[in-house]
């Protein structure tokens, strides 16, 4: 066919070329085999070397049939069409110019050239396709790991075409840089030929790996390409609907659409593109939003960076998406509302905006507020993101502070964990742009905000007073006119009798005028016109009553009160008259202007200072709620915690302290990230200080960490010392700190005495990561801080000790390491000097002695070789000036020689402060010698047990251990392997030695403590004789100490220890013994096992001190396994409602460890819901709920929740009462009920179906099931949860018709136990302290009891409801038994004169 008789015509789909679709249209003869394409395709390479670009007309079925067959056509056959091709098209390109330009083309020649442009472009954008979508493809082989030889080959030919896929995307924006109508005859270029060209822009768009950097050129080309045929060939409306189709399906192109259009828009000015773009998504359903997630990603993605390239166009499209804040996809909120935020950064920002922007602004922050709001989650954090931009941009109006503020502070308490982190940094950027103050103290800011309000106040009653006289007159009057004109007119109507009485007109003009005025003055304005009506008529031919006229009375009236009221008629008044009229007229109106400017400066500062306040009773707000969530199991949120005190504390918000101290226990976190966010907030607050010198920056440094140490407890103390030394071994501490602190130390540099004290503190912490700080300047120490003036500073001296103490180090040395233990000798400065401070302030009534004391004798025990024989001397010498004292006070009745002079019986005349200080002395040095034999002398037989071994294997190297044995006899033979002291066996020896020795040397006869042990045992017995508060806590604390002591001693006076505990009156003994006994379980855990319930019981404890303590010494006890975890412990979960914040910090914290200790809570529930929610426990229905909710949230498994389910089904046959009723059913509202929970409520509903009856029980399973149907579920399980539904309101009508039933008839005997009302108060009942003597008992031991339950078991007085704990499926009898083996049975009192009440 000849190129002139046919014309191509650009198919639909390929397959159309196959078909003769009429006459003069192209045809595809025939698709040559595979095997034939590559003499094909060299024969067309040949004519384009002969005939040129319009070669293609004759081989165009070559081409077209390599695209047929794709996939199975070799690689090079495929670069080699490629290749001609873009040969082919770029030749014809050169040539188009010349042929276009020629005005005398034939019809012929323009067909022959128009065919093969369009068919140059079909193949091309033919390979295009085909090279894409097999790049693609190979993209996903490659995750096959079998198809190497696939990845090699598809490496080769993807490397190929992406080095011509740029070269041809320039090639097609040559062409269309063409006039390419003159082809097409002038007229418009065909849209099909278009969309050919820019198809192939697109398909390469949707290559995932497009958006690559490597990438950037072809990206730029192809935004090119699609400019020109959007600018020259009318693509918009086709590019319109492409594009959101693609952003719909591919999510990835919508960051290349976004600088696409943001391209066009700017360079090319194709605004009107972004509206309909915006238009079309706008006219998305909503609703269809919520089905589609992937595609309405990928226009939230195009929305949000468009906005952020061209906020001004955005803008003014945004309301056509509006429709979709009120829609299903959260994803579509955030992008408009991000939208809205860059508009407002980037467009509506600053104060010179008008009045509609104003609007507009003021309308965007609405509807961000109103999202803060919002129902999910990520669209609350995203708006508060946005609005930390916005603030970080000072965009944020100072009208919109509080509100904003407010709302962010609520969003302190969301659910979402990303949402609280989101709400902290946002109040975080509102501290770090507050445009108030540096300084934002409320207190700071309370006192100039009142005096200016004051001033305000002031300036605003002057101002109204000195305004008065600036209205003129005739103002007044025309502003009075309309009321006087409406008074006169009522003049002319029929008057009322008694109007006419009253008024009179007066003898005189003067004093007529004067009456006129003053009705005027009191808007009286009916009776002023009527009486100068009636002076009219009397005073005719009077100024300026004359020239009254019959026709025009009423003006005539209107005229002469005019005249009267502005002054301007002759009269008394007319003098004054000038003097007003003239002051807003005159050189007086410029001192006026000024006040008013005065007054409207003071109206912004007291605007600005009430701003500021507000905005800082906001930040304290949230520093409470925010210090709370230091300790929430998210890392995140404690970060941004840690990060928000830290910016408080730099606006210097003395509230923020509390934070900084609050964070420093997170030190000791497991969390790296945690400590790390510490170590850095304290690196910024404190190493990082201004200052103009080293000197200057240490000063600082000094004086704020001293101000966390002010009040600050030991527990607090030991987390700032972790902290300190980690910068010291960092080298962070500079030495010039070190320097100051020694100057301070030494009074070198002028400080006060806490100052002083808070050097030598920080000294010693810094000595924990370089004890060299402490070991270099020990004389100093010594000399300045234990020297005669000791007795002057019991406090200094005592913190000395234990800055000295850290060069002591860990006393239990690394595994592999055998240096010998840091030790002075004993005749060193530092015990000599603590040896006299000891013993002169024995005999001064100090209060600070005591702890100074312990101090030493702890430092002694640490530091000094023979340590015994020091606290020996010490001990004697205290004890020998208690004696003289006694026998200075005894005088001469007791010079006899036959009495003792060590003997205690008369101790009592002793000074009080003398017999408290004994006995602390003797308590302290007999905990301390207990430690220094348990961990220091048995560490060091241990060290030199393996210095002995390793020089023995030294001079035997090459033997064997077997051959060692025989060979040591004779002289060679130690005393080690006489005794079988071989490998651990050594260790229990020793052990057993130290053991020895405390239990048979340290309280027999030979040992001070028997001397002094008798006068401690008789002031805790003797509670009545010796009834000082501070001795009798001081006793107890003793008797504690010396019972660590000896098991046996332990044992003896465990019944006097626990009676004390019971019975004493002051809670400082009370909590004394707690914490000993707590001491006294770990070392001798088998002799307090007994005892145990008289531990739980102090949780009772009615002073809120000894609670806590008790619920400390539990926590730690039950947590390191030292107390069986018994039904007792529901006296723990009932301090979860404890009136005292720290009581219930506490219980709160120790189930929060006992729930990481695998299913402990879940084992633990049920028992604890028995006792709790027995009537006699005194616990409320309220406080119950409460206690259930927080022990309910650490059950998160799915199992746990079923079995839980099934048990308290079970628990309904066991109930007695109605209340146990109530609360088992309220228990199952707490767990989130799954499918299978369904099942087990099905399957158990025999269990409870007689207790439906009770509305609250009802109104219980009702819940259960609305909050099932509530998490949405198959509609199998709807089915069932229906007929559970119908199953619960049937049980409950038959059981309300029963009881109906039951009142007609004969009332049945009602069982004694159900009539039994609970007589417990409210609220949990404290113990009491003054119980009988035979309340406390001396258990006996297990195997006795054992015997004796099993010869007689007393029945029980009355119905005892107990349940056992999941693991123990026990007998009532094995029940009972228990509770007999918890219950002491033989009475032991103290005093020797109640045996005679002993059973």
């Amino acid at each position: 066919m000849a190129a002139a008789a046919w014309e191509f015509h650009l198919p639909l789909v390929p397959t159309d070329l196959l078909r003769d679709s009429g006459p003069g249209r192209y045809v595809v003869q025939d698709i040559l085999p595979a095997r034939e394409l590559p003499p094909a395709l060299t024969a067309f390479r040949a004519a384009f070397r002969a005939q040129g670009a319009l070669a293609v007309l004759q081989h165009f079925d070559p081409v077209y049939s390599l695209l047929h067959h794709f996939q199975a056509v070799g690689i090079a056959v495929k670069e080699d069409t490629l290749e001609l091709m873009m040969q082919v098209a770029s030749h014809h390109s050169n040539e188009l110019p010349a042929i276009l330009g020629d005005s005398g083309l034939s019809h012929a020649d323009r067909t022959a050239h128009l065919n093969t442009l369009k068919m140059n472009c079909y193949l091309l954008a033919g390979l295009v396709d085909a090279f894409e979508m097999e790049t693609c493809r190979n993209g996903l082989l490659e995750v096959d790991p079998g198809g190497k030889n696939k990845k090699n080959r598809t490496k080769t030919s993807g490397s190929v075409w992406e080095e011509e896929r740029e070269p041809l995307l320039r090639l097609l924006m040559q062409l269309l840089q063409l006039d390419l109508r003159q082809l097409w005859g002038g007229l418009v270029v065909e849209e099909e030929f278009v969309s050919l060209v820019t198809g192939s822009c697109y398909r390469i768009l949707e290559n995932p790996s497009i958006g690559l950097q490597k990438y950037r050129a072809t990206r730029e080309t192809v935004t090119r390409l699609l400019a020109m045929a959007l600018n020259h060939y009318d693509h918009q409306f086709n590019a319109t609907l492409k594009i959101t189709q693609m952003l719909q399906h591919f999510e990835h192109v919508a960051s290349v659409f976004a600088q696409a259009v943001s391209l066009w828009a700017t360079e090319y000015g194709l605004k009107s593109l972004v509206g309909e773009l915006l238009r079309e998504i706008g006219q998305k359903c909503p609703e269809d939003s919520a089905r589609e997630v992937s595609g309405m990603k990928g226009y939230a993605i195009f929305i949000s960076e468009l906005a952020e390239q061209i906020p001004a166009l955005m803008l003014s499209n945004i309301s056509v998406l509006l429709c979709h804040l009120d829609g299903e996809n959260y994803m579509m909120r955030n992008a408009i509302l991000a939208a809205m935020a860059e508009v407002l950064v980037q467009v509506l920002n600053g104060d010179q905006l008008e009045e509609a922007a104003r609007g507009t602004r003021d309308q965007f922050l609405n509807i961000l507020q109103a999202h803060v709001c919002d129902i999910n989650g990520f669209v609350r954090s995203r708006v508060l993101q946005l609005f930390t931009r916005i603030v970080q941009c000072k965009a944020l109006p100072l009208t919109q502070f509080q509100s904003v503020v407010s709302l962010a502070v609520g969003r302190l308490k969301d659910k979402s964990v990303v949402v609280v982190k989101n709400a902290i940094q946002l109040l975080a950027a509102f501290l770090s742009n507050n445009p108030f103050s540096c300084k934002l103290s409320c207190t700071d800011l309370a006192e100039p905000l009142k005096k200016e309000v004051q001033k305000l106040q002031e300036m605003r009653n002057h101002s109204r007073s000195a305004s008065a006289p600036a209205i003129a007159p005739e103002e007044e009057w025309e502003a009075m006119l309309p009321e006087v004109r409406a008074a006169t007119q009522q003049l002319f109507q029929p008057l009322q009798e008694e109007e006419e009485e009253v008024l009179e007109v007066e003898e005189t003009v003067e004093s007529t005028l004067k009456q006129i005025t003053g009705l005027l003055r009191k808007l009286n304005y009916k009776s002023a016109a009527r009486l100068t009506q009636k002076a009219l008529c009397r005073f005719q031919g009077k100024e300026p009553f004359s020239g009254l006229t019959e026709e025009n009375e009423e003006a005539t009236i209107l005229g002469v009160l005019k005249r009267l009221y502005t002054g301007s008629c002759p009269g008394e008044n007319s003098e004054d008259s000038p003097h007003i009229n003239s002051n807003p007229k005159t050189a007086d109106i410029v001192p006026e202007e000024q006040p008013q400017t005065e007054l409207i400066k003071q109206e912004m500062l007291v605007q600005y200072l009430q701003d500021a306040y507000n905005f800082s009773v906001k930040i304290t707000e949230a520093l409470s709620l925010i210090s709370k969530m230091m300790y929430e199991n998210c890392v995140l949120v404690v970060q941004e915690a840690i990060e928000f005190f830290v910016t408080v504390s730099q606006f210097g918000m003395p509230q923020a302290l509390l934070g900084v101290r609050r964070m420093l226990p997170l030190i000791w976190s497991k969390e790296p990230g945690i400590k790390e966010a510490v170590l850095n907030a304290y690196r910024r607050l404190y190493l990082s200080t201004s200052g103009d010198s080293e000197r200057a920056r240490a000063q600082n440094l000094v004086d704020s960490v001293s101000l966390i140490m002010v009040d600050a407890s030991l527990g607090t103390i030991q987390c700032l010392e972790e902290i300190l030394s980690e910068f010291v071994q960092a080298d962070e501490i500079k030495p010039a700190v070190i320097q100051l602190l020694w100057e301070r130390f030494t009074e070198k540099s002028q400080c006060s005495e806490l100052e002083r004290r808070a050097a030598v503190m920080l000294l010693g912490m810094m000595a924990r990561g370089k004890p060299e700080i402490i070991g270099s300047n020990l004389d100093v120490l010594v000399t300045v801080g234990l020297s005669d003036k000791v007795c002057e500073d019991y406090c200094l001296a005592q913190e000395v000790c234990n800055a000295i103490s850290k060069l002591a180090g860990n006393p239990k040395p690394a595994l592999g390491k055998n240096s010998a233990p840091f030790r002075l000798p004993q005749d060193h400065m530092l015990f000599g000097c603590l040896r006299e401070a000891v013993s002169k302030g024995f005999a001064q009534p100090d209060g600070h002695w005591i702890p100074f004391m312990e101090a030493a004798i702890k430092l002694i025990y640490h530091l000094a070789e023979g340590a015994e024989e020091i606290c020996a001397h010490i001990l004697q010498v205290c004890a020998q000036q208690a004696l003289e004292k006694l026998q200075e006070a005894d005088g001469p009745e007791n010079t006899d020689p036959g009495v003792s002079p060590s003997r205690v019986s008369g101790a009592s005349s002793l000074p009080t402060f003398l017999l408290m200080h004994l006995v602390s002395l003797v308590g302290q040095v007999a905990l301390q010698h207990v430690a220094y034999l348990e961990v220091s002398v048995s560490a060091e037989l241990r060290r030199r047990r393996l210095l002995r071994e390793q020089e023995k294997n030294k001079k035997h190297p090459n033997s064997s251990a077997k051959k060692q044995r025989p060979q040591s006899t004779g002289n060679e033979t130690t005393m080690e392997e006489e005794l079988g002291l071989v490998g651990a066996s050594a260790d229990d020896t020793e052990a057993e030695l130290i053991r020895s020795i405390c239990e048979t040397e340290l309280l027999d006869g030979k040992h001070l403590f028997s001397a002094v042990v008798p006068l401690v045992l008789k002031i805790c017995n003797n509670p009545g004789l010796y009834s000082d508060s501070a001795l009798s806590a001081a006793a107890a604390l003793a008797l504690g100490k010396v019972c660590m002591i000896s098991s046996e001693f332990c044992d003896s006076h465990l019944r006097l220890l626990f009676t004390m505990m019971e019975k004493s009156t002051l809670p400082a003994v009370r909590s004394n013994l707690i914490i000993a006994a707590g001491d006294l379980a770990i070392r001798f855990p088998n002799l307090l096992e007994p005892w145990t319930s008289h531990l739980y019981a102090r949780l009772r404890d009615p002073c809120p001190s000894a609670r806590q303590t008790a619920a400390l010494v539990m926590t730690h006890l039950i947590l390191k396994d030292m107390v069986k975890v018994k039904g007792q412990v529901s006296e723990m979960a009932a301090l979860l409602i404890d009136p005292e914040e720290a009581v219930m910090g506490v219980a709160q914290n120790f189930f929060s460890e006992l729930s990481k200790k695998g299913n402990a809570i879940y084992n633990l529930l049920p028992d604890i819901i028995s006792r709790l929610s027995d009537p006699d426990c005194g616990i409320e229905e309220e406080s119950f709920h409460a206690i259930m909710r927080h022990l309910f949230s650490y059950i998160t498994k799915d199992k746990q929740t079923e079995s839980l389910v099934e048990k308290l089904c079970q628990r309904f046959r066991t109930a007695r009462t109605e209340r146990q009723y109530r609360d088992l059913s309220h228990c199952l509202t707490l767990l989130p009920l799954s499918e299978r929970g369904l099942h087990k409520l099905q399957d158990n509903f025999d269990c409870f179906a007689d207790k439906l009856q009770d509305p609250a029980v009802y109104s219980c399973f009702q819940t259960v099931l609305a909050r099932f149907r509530r998490a949405g579920s198959k509609p199998e399980t709807k089915v069932l949860a229906e007929e559970l539904e119908q199953k619960l309101s049937a049980s409950r009508n038959r059981g309300l018709d029963s009881a109906e039933t039951c009142q007609e008839g004969s009332q049945s005997p009602v069982p004694e136990s159900a009539k039994q009302k609970p007589t417990g108060s409210s609220r949990r009942q404290p113990l009491s302290t003054a119980n009988r003597d035979e309340d406390f008992v001396t258990p006996q031991p297990r195997a006795l009891r054992n015997h004796k339950r099993t010869q007689k078991r007393p029945p029980p007085k009355k119905a005892v409801i107990v349940f056992s704990s999941d693991e123990e499926n026990s007998s009532e009898d094995e029940l009972l038994g228990k509770l007999e083996e918890e219950t002491p049975t033989k009475t032991t009192p103290i005093t020797r004169s109640s045996v005679s009440r002993l059973r």
